[in-house]
């Protein structure tokens, strides 16, 4: 498997007329370039040309009953092993197609980063000749393609943080409304989404002016704010105001429905990962939810994909970045990776760090390391630091099927020697201005 960059696959690329002696793999494969209409696709076979090898170039529609065809096409020339970039949404038709209609040993579906064509020589055919002769020399790895019911909890709970994102904007669209009509509820509550704020904003819409009746709707302990709330409810509320935030909290009350179903969908679909989902619950700061949505992005044996946790983190995108040259190791920064795992990652690590443990130690460390608890840059580079390390404990828990056993809050001073420790703290003093002497406790 090749391991490197797209400079080192260029570096290794057979010359069409056969300059360069390279080591075939597979005799029989095929590449394909994936657009929205068409295809172009590209078989390399045994063959008479100057380094034994022969070319085949054909394209097709991207139908899917076409695609069918092309599989059964591939097949037909004997075709063990298919490439393809990663091209979005339009590469999945594909891949299904020539999994369902085709007889292959493997299809890959690599990273388009990573098998870039050289400027200038470009076109779909191009592409695909390319990409086909680098899979033959075997310098192609595939990307993490899930199983057909962990794809569908994905796409489920991707759509379910969309929702939640869409509700979190039209609640701010709602208070701009208010703004603009002078009413400050959420200068005095909260937010706007609790019972008593909507109260009041539905009051408003059906009429109601007297701030002391908006205000006397408060409940729980919002009541011990109601003079503030007198206040904040007198302004210039007009009926396009009424209209605006009549339709904001209808949309609010569908997303919220709409967000229900989501959830209970969810239940339903990870009901057969139940055992991996109580291992990840038992890691500090993962919930129900977040564990729900930790398997649909990972899977449920993330080591027969991730050979080791330092994969998984570097595809999770919350490792260091690698940048070495002439012998000298510059800052790199980090990959983009899962964009969808990484917020619930930090989040959870987010809520790891306010629990006693070990999790919350190594925090601490960090902070330290980067500047200090003064520095808010410092926080959030530890936190991305706490999220790596979360990933890997979530490697290891479902690759081994134990629950996870926290090392205690006192995992780092317990290896410190305490005469090494002694000497800095003092040395540290004495670097103050401070005079130090030490005895012995009784």
């Amino acid at each position: 498997m090749f391991r490197g960059s797209a400079g080192d696959a260029r570096r290794c690329r057979p010359e069409p007329e056969g300059g360069l002696d390279v080591q075939v793999l597979y005799e029989r494969c095929a590449a394909v370039d994936v657009g929205k209409d068409v295809i172009a696709v590209a078989v390399r076979l045994p063959g008479d040309g100057p380094d034994g090898r022969a070319t085949v170039k054909r394209t097709f529609k991207t139908f899917y009953g076409v695609l069918g065809a092309a599989a059964r096409w591939l097949t037909g020339q004997g075709v063990t092993h298919v490439a393809m970039e990663a091209t979005g949404i339009y590469s999945m038709p594909v891949y299904h197609a020539l999994i369902e209609h085709g007889d292959f040993e493997r299809v890959l579906v690599c990273n388009a980063g990573h098998v870039k064509n050289v400027p200038g020589r470009k076109t779909d055919l191009s592409d695909a000749e390319w990409l086909v002769r680098l899979l033959e020399c075997g310098l192609l790895r595939g990307s993490f393609i899930p199983p057909a019911d962990v794809k569908a909890a994905r796409d489920v709970i991707r759509y379910r943080t969309k929702l939640t994102e869409s509700r979190t904007s039209e609640l701010q669209r709602l208070g701009n409304v208010l703004q603009d009509a002078g009413i400050k509820i959420d200068s005095v509550a909260s937010k706007l989404a609790t019972q008593s704020a909507r109260a009041m904003v539905e009051a408003l819409i059906d009429g109601e002016r007297r701030p002391a009746v908006l205000a006397d709707l408060a409940k729980g302990r919002m009541r011990a704010k109601i003079p503030d709330l007198a206040r904040a409810l007198e302004g210039r509320f007009g009926d396009h105001h009424a209209l605006m935030c009549r339709l904001h909290l209808e949309h609010l009350d569908h997303l919220q429905d709409m967000i229900a179903e989501l959830d209970a969908q969810v239940e339903e679909m990870m009901a057969p990962f139940r055992p991996q989902r109580d291992l990840l619950i038992s890691i500090p700061g993962i919930r129900p939810r977040a564990s729900a949505a930790i398997v649909s992005e990972i899977g449920a044996d993330p080591g027969s994909w991730f050979p080791t946790p330092e994969q998984l983190a570097s595809w999770t995108g919350l490792c260091p970045g690698n940048h070495e040259s002439a012998g000298k190791r510059h800052h790199g920064k980090r990959r983009k990776g899962n964009q969808h795992l990484q917020p619930w990652l930090v989040e959870c690590a987010w809520a790891a760090v306010r629990t006693d443990g070990y999790l919350r130690s190594f925090y601490r460390r960090q902070v330290r390391k980067f500047g200090g608890f003064g520095s808010p840059l410092a926080k959030k580079k530890a936190i991305i630091a706490v999220a790596h390390k979360l990933i890997t404990i979530v490697w290891h828990v479902l690759t081994t099927g134990r629950p996870y056993q926290d090392l205690g809050a006192d995992y780092f001073t317990s290896r410190l020697d305490p005469e090494i420790e002694t000497r800095r703290l003092v040395a540290k003093l004495q670097a103050q201005g401070y005079t130090v002497t030490l005895e012995p406790a009784a």
